[in-house]
């Protein structure tokens, strides 16, 4: 399996990425779960999100998680796209594809690799407001890491 790993201001495009995947090696797989985390407003507040990362740090951890996801489920296929820089409301902010013989492989491996992307990736947020002020930094939510403990 060689997975799928970008790191991109872009905008990406689920469908095609899905298509991609499918027409690979993940071919022979059963199940193809996606998750694509989205920017949110948070209730008006919120104009944008700046999301910073370490060039070549962030892909070489990214790999490394997903090889380690790899060697915990059979995965025929994986893709992970990260954006970076500004991202509005309403905008994917990460994708996470896995493809697997069946759904509890694929399932798990997404949510592993989710896990890891919210507690450990090296990437950076930064609020925009609504009222053109730039807010602080994004600390990490206790919640992520109780949820990424149980790996």
């Amino acid at each position: 399996m060689t997975p799928r790993l970008s790191i991109q201001s872009a905008l990406f495009d689920v469908a095609a990425e899905i298509a991609a995947l499918s027409a690979g090696e993940a071919g022979r797989a059963g199940a193809v779960v996606s998750f694509t985390g989205l920017c949110r407003d948070e209730g008006g507040r919120l104009a944008a999100l700046e999301l910073e990362h370490y060039p070549g740090m962030a892909e070489a951890e990214i790999g490394r998680v997903v090889g380690e996801a790899a060697a915990r489920w059979p995965l025929h296929g994986a893709t992970v796209i990260h954006r970076h820089g500004l991202i509005r409301p309403g905008e994917g902010i990460v994708l996470v594809l896995t493809a697997a013989s069946h759904r509890a492989a694929a399932f798990a491996a997404a949510d592993f690799l989710m896990d890891y992307l919210k507690t450990r990736a090296p990437f950076w947020k930064r609020e925009h407001l609504a009222d053109g002020t730039t807010g602080g930094w994004v600390a990490a939510a206790e919640a992520d890491d109780t949820a990424a403990a149980r790996w």
